[in-house]
């Protein structure tokens, strides 16, 4: 995840040329996903849930390299139980964990199997950080 003052002229090709200089480096394939400071503040300050602070144990941001079609945008949503919510807004998806007494959490499996392709998570507070470093805001 890569963050940006000014518009790349072609932001696919920045992400290739990171990729590539990223897999020279490390020895493995890593997706790279570029956004704009100001995307990023707005991706941080979004308010796609309406929950208490307190019902929420986990908010996370997947971000991906292009807009989901209408078939994985529903299949997506249908991942959602009573513990985990998640909404589809362009490029990111929100993904909300709420509280659970005990046992064990959502796996990322299923939403690896219902994407098929690249994708990054990030937590909130994280994406939070980089807006404010970044973006200011």
């Amino acid at each position: 995840m890569s963050c940006l003052r000014r518009a790349p002229k072609n932001a696919k090709t920045l992400e290739r040329r990171i990729e590539k200089g990223l897999r020279r480096a490390v020895g493995y394939e890593v997706a790279t996903f570029v956004r704009r400071d100001k995307k990023l503040a707005q991706i941080a300050n979004s308010r796609q849930f309406r929950l208490a602070e307190s019902d929420a144990r986990d908010f996370n941001i997947i971000f991906l390299a292009d807009r989901l079609s209408e078939h994985l945008r529903r299949g997506v949503l249908a991942l959602g139980t009573d513990t985990d919510e998640f909404r589809v807004h362009g490029r990111e998806i929100y993904w909300l964990r709420r509280k659970k007494q005990g046992g064990a959490g959502f796996s990322n499996v299923p939403l690896e199997k219902t994407l098929g392709r690249p994708f990054t998570i990030r937590g909130g507070k994280t994406i939070k950080k980089m807006a404010l470093k970044y973006a200011g805001s």
